[in-house]
């Protein structure tokens, strides 16, 4: 099974309860910003995901698989993709696949006896 652009687009919408086009939006920009960088031959990383980055490959001799005949291939930039970690563990079935759980609710602090802008008498600090 292959997924598209639109079935990313619609997983995350769903996800987050934004509506398709401001995730499509979202996601279109996102990928011509590393597009982008990667045609300036900049590094692209997300922690954890993995890196991007283009490299030149040599010129070389080919065969056309045809006639066996020797061609030229000249030297080109391709776009690399190495993993992170976590990625591989997830992919290899290692990790646990875990959501995120849900920040926790702010905590109200007992008062205390000593007021906020005083320090107690016997203080190091």
């Amino acid at each position: 099974m292959t997924m598209t652009k639109r079935e990313l687009v619609i997983r995350v919408s769903n996800k987050l309860g934004l509506t398709q086009s401001e995730v499509s939006k979202v996601i279109e920009s996102t990928f011509d910003t590393i597009s982008e960088a990667l045609a300036n031959g900049e590094r692209w990383e997300l922690r954890d995901f993995g890196v991007f980055e283009v490299k030149t490959r040599a010129s070389r001799i080919g065969r056309n698989p045809r006639t066996g005949a020797q061609v030229p291939v000249p030297e080109r930039r391709v776009v690399t993709f190495r993993p992170g970690k976590k990625m591989k563990e997830v992919v290899s079935g290692e990790a646990p696949k875990t959501e995120t759980p849900p920040p926790a609710p702010p905590v109200d602090e007992a008062p205390s006896d000593t007021p906020p802008d005083s320090t107690p008498p016997n203080s190091l600090f």
